[in-house]
């Protein structure tokens, strides 16, 4: 049995329950922990089991009480759940610390999508698990493969849902993908898909486009996955292809954009495609807009040139270009984004 702690300080290590003293009459443990550094108000606790592979046996909580030997501060939970939760699968649980005259954080059902295109036919050999990050803490590393619900098979494509219980985590922002498997094969991952079960929006979207190629003899594969855009439900549907001010909306409406594009200064840097644009924003996203005209050179996106464009509204790069970065400035707020690229 292990536990993590989180704090307004940060969060623990894996915590071992090693020091233990049994009461069998009352059938109960009671063990005394330790923690290495200060982790302030606790928050959230997630109590799992650290390994499944040598054992097959169930732990059934009942109830859980802490207490912090220095304050007596004292928190109870009735829980009342078998660990692991499935047969071969998520073997955490987690949840929220209440303190008197504090409001607690909730637990809540994700639902993550994943689109891929042949994870399901390597299923039984592949061990696959997500850790997702928010401005409250994360989930730590959960199982993705051992219960999957709609799933949906193409040709050329296919995507399952799996649900994951957690303490809510605020804005999600990062997903940490660890991959395994017990035979050498691929794996082609497009896009993950977050959200909570009970809200149709926002949708959190992690763009993945990658082919894992796996190798039993060799350990696992990790990718770190930045929030790459949310959908966003409250203002207007949000199909991806939605512009930001659809057809008929007043000039009062439109935000002034200007975007400065750095092509780098090495040989066979620039180029004569097309090049597209796509803003993303908090509050949506803009329609691709064909970056086609510079108030600085006749010809865009030359070797070291700085090419400038006005958008009035708010596009995904053509071949053979080597973009250093891309500047925008919101005239409304004076405010610039700079987006490195260097690719």
């Amino acid at each position: 049995l292990v536990m993590v702690f989180y704090g307004s300080n940060g969060k623990s290590n894996l915590v071992s329950m090693e020091n233990k003293v049994e009461h069998p009459a009352k059938n109960q443990i009671t063990y005394d922990i330790h923690l290495t550094s200060d982790l302030g108000m606790l928050y959230k606790v997630r109590l799992g089991l650290q390994s499944l592979e040598n054992s097959i046996s169930q732990l059934f909580l009942h109830q859980l009480k802490m207490q912090n030997t220095s304050t007596l501060d004292t928190f109870r939970l009735t829980i009342n759940k078998t660990l692991p939760l499935s047969h071969s699968g998520d073997r955490w649980i987690e949840f929220p610390v209440e303190w008197p005259l504090k409001e607690a954080l909730s637990v809540v059902m994700y639902h993550l999508t994943v689109f891929s295109r042949n994870i399901l036919s390597e299923r039984n050999l592949v061990h696959m698990t997500a850790c997702i990050y928010g401005t409250h803490g994360d989930t730590g590393d959960r199982s993705l493969l051992w219960s999957l619900q709609n799933v949906q098979q193409r040709e050329d494509n296919e995507s399952f849902l799996v649900i994951m219980e957690a303490v809510e985590l605020g804005e999600l922002d990062k997903v940490v993908l660890s991959i395994s498997s017990k035979t050498d094969c691929k794996l082609e991952i497009k896009k993950l898909h977050l959200k909570e079960a009970a809200k149709e929006h926002p949708i959190y979207v992690f763009e993945v486009n990658e082919t894992f190629s796996l190798d039993a003899n060799k350990p696992e594969i990790q990718r770190e996955l930045l929030l790459s855009f949310v959908i966003r439900g409250d203002k207007q549907k949000n199909d991806i292809g939605n512009t930001l001010h659809k057809e008929g909306s007043q000039a009062s409406n439109l935000t002034e954009y200007t975007i400065k594009v750095y092509t780098g200064d090495k040989r066979g840097a620039g180029t004569n495609a097309n090049v597209h644009i796509i803003l993303f924003g908090s509050e949506d996203i803009s329609e691709a807009i064909q970056l086609f005209h510079s108030l600085d050179h006749q010809d865009p996106f030359e070797r070291g040139k700085v090419s400038t464009s006005i958008l009035w509204d708010a596009s995904i790069f053509a071949s053979g270009w080597f973009l250093e970065k891309v500047e925008i400035t919101d005239a409304s707020t004076n405010s610039v984004y700079c987006f490195n690229c260097n690719r």
